[in-house]
């Protein structure tokens, strides 16, 4: 019997210009770490988000790193962070020994929410920074977080690794805070194969952040370095993918946005069936198509799993909050709730993300829904 076509949750998807900047790489030699794909990649995110400025990296989380020095957050410090999200995004703050306070999500957006963001604020007055998630595409409460981080004069880093081309307002998330990041893993919106960014505003952090990129080499004839400097700068040929992948990002999100569609009008007669939630002041890049079931629902996430992993269909889990990680045991948390589970933990315990490539064809869409519908004969 011949194998099943194998559909992904979300994969790379080329057009061909990514092609062309890869070969000028290698027509001209630019193949070392940095060249013009680089600096053209920087100035072509800084113009599509409004970013202001951004420096090119290795991965998403190099840029958290950077940005976590770059505040000055150090070893005992807190910083208040997402609790549902990847660990990526907290990772950071352990690389420098500062202490991840986690804050729950609100059911509104899945984001962290400013409910238990002000609990947190009260037992924790002075935290070195807030770092936001803008969970699977949607804009996060922007307004209010940004008000209460104001009200304590604390920066905002914006985690927008699964967010690139979302708004909030007409605004780019990942432009809000202090510092934004994005990230260009295969499974995102755009991709690079491996690779991220860090924007600001103020050019002199992202200066700052090039230089640490490179081994913080002073600048002097000789190698000299006055600081401790890291090996995190995107390289040119990576750069190039990025450049032809960009061109071609409002494509996929709108691709991205017709699958979520797709995925709410198939299941809206389905009452134990809802789509993760979306803010209405924002517009989302819809990176992955996510399903709630019911509570008490008699069909669990796994079965669910399991029937379109039969299909040769890939699903996955929601992120498990952090503050249920074995390796942040120890860390403080803020829930939304004022008693029973977490919004975070109750997301996770009835959720699942649901294939979202942008290269399903109707053939796959209608397999994999069927597959679910089945479930709930």
């Amino acid at each position: 019997m011949a194998e099943k076509k194998r559909i992904y949750l979300s994969c790379p998807t080329m057009h061909g210009e990514e092609q062309k900047f890869v070969q000028e790489a290698f027509d001209t030699n630019w193949v070392a770490p940095l060249g013009p794909n680089v600096t053209k990649f920087e100035e072509e995110m800084a113009a599509y988000t409004g970013c202001g400025h951004a420096a090119a990296l290795s991965a998403g989380t190099a840029a958290i790193h950077l940005a976590v020095k770059l505040l000055g957050i150090k070893q005992d410090d807190v910083v208040f962070v997402s609790s549902l999200t990847f660990s990526a995004t907290c990772n950071p703050i352990s690389y420098e020994k500062a202490k991840p306070v986690f804050i729950d999500s609100e059911p509104d957006t899945w984001n962290m929410s400013p409910k238990a963001l002000r609990k947190a604020f009260e037992k924790y007055p002075n935290p070195k920074a807030v770092v936001l998630v803008h969970l699977y595409g949607t804009p996060a409460k922007l307004d209010e977080i940004m008000e209460i981080c104001a009200e304590h004069n604390v920066p905002l880093i914006e985690d927008a690794a699964e967010s690139l081309g979302s708004t909030y307002k007409g605004q780019m998330t990942g432009t809000f805070g202090r510092i934004g990041i994005y990230s260009f893993n295969g499974n995102k919106i755009i991709t690079t194969s491996g690779g991220g960014m860090m924007v600001s505003q103020e050019e002199a952090l992202t200066k700052e952040a090039t230089n640490l990129a490179t081994q913080a080499r002073d600048a002097a004839r000789h190698y000299q370095h006055s600081k401790i400097g890291y090996n995190y700068r995107m390289s040119n040929v990576v750069a190039g993918i990025g450049r032809g992948q960009l061109i071609h990002i409002e494509e996929h999100k709108k691709i991205k946005n017709d699958i979520y569609k797709q995925y709410t009008n198939a299941f809206a007669d389905i009452e134990d069936i809802s789509m993760n939630p979306m803010n209405p002041d924002g517009d989302a890049n819809n990176w992955l198509s996510c399903i709630l079931l019911k509570e008490g629902c008699k069909v669990t996430p796994n079965e669910i799993m399991d029937a379109l992993d039969a299909e040769n269909i890939e699903s996955r889990p929601i992120w498990k909050p952090m503050n249920l990680q074995p390796v942040f045991a120890d860390c403080d948390f803020f829930s939304h709730n004022d008693e029973g589970i977490s919004v975070g933990e109750d997301i996770f315990n009835r959720g699942l993300c649901m294939p979202s490539d942008i290269k399903n064809t109707p053939e796959d869409m209608e397999l994999i829904i069927n597959t679910v519908r089945k479930l709930f004969a």
